[in-house]
């Protein structure tokens, strides 16, 4: 498989970026609503945020890489005979996941860097605290980056529902192409038309 992108295909760079950030990515909401609710007395109420930031940053930098090499290496076309509605509706949707990505970070860094300390990404380094000082910042941010949040994860499950109609419904090859696959999923078997001998349907004896 080639890296970059073809008329009909993904790369597998764009295939590997894809699927590190989707896990990664739900993780880190189901992290974020498992810390809210721990007690200030377990060990992880400490332990947890400083995971989340970690892996926050570490998805920036996927991001960022996938923004780049998306801005030099064009998507494959789009499916024959997919109407026009359903490419720009399409495209709408993945430019939100990424607006919404990058706003979930930013807040998350207001959040993290309000006290006005860096980000400790796993003792490999740290991220400066360059805006912090604002009224209310932990709170406001922290509220910005629960609602982007739970809209980007209905996003996301849109997503997903849409890639499955694709599959199952449309049988066309979105799905199959950023799994790296080859070829149409399997056609439908024709319709059989009513009253034809193949039916053995009454109107067929007439």
């Amino acid at each position: 498989m080639a890296a970059r992108n073809s008329e009909h295909r993904y790369g597998w760079v764009a295939i590997a970026l894809h699927w590190l950030m989707a896990p990664a990515i739900i993780g880190m909401f189901a992290l974020g609503w498992w810390m809210r609710q721990l007690s200030y007395y377990d060990p992880w109420y400490r332990q947890g945020p400083e995971l989340h930031k970690g892996i926050g940053i570490l998805l920036l930098a996927l991001l960022l890489l996938r923004l780049a090499w998306k801005a030099i290496n064009p998507r494959p076309g789009d499916m024959p005979g997919q109407a026009r509605w359903q490419v720009v509706t399409a495209r709408f949707a993945h430019g939100a996941l990424y607006l919404l990505l990058l706003a979930i970070m930013v807040s998350g860094y207001l959040i993290s860097t309000a006290d006005g300390r860096p980000i400790n990404v796993f003792g490999w380094f740290e991220v400066p605290a360059t805006l912090q000082g604002f009224d209310n910042q932990e709170d406001l941010a922290g509220e910005v980056h629960e609602v982007l949040a739970w809209s980007l994860m209905g996003l996301v499950a849109l997503h997903a529902l849409a890639a499955l109609k694709h599959h199952f419904v449309d049988r066309d090859a979105t799905l199959r192409r950023m799994l790296g696959l080859r070829g149409n999923p399997p056609s439908r078997p024709p319709r059989k038309e009513v009253g034809s001998p193949a039916t053995g349907s009454p109107a067929s004896n007439q």
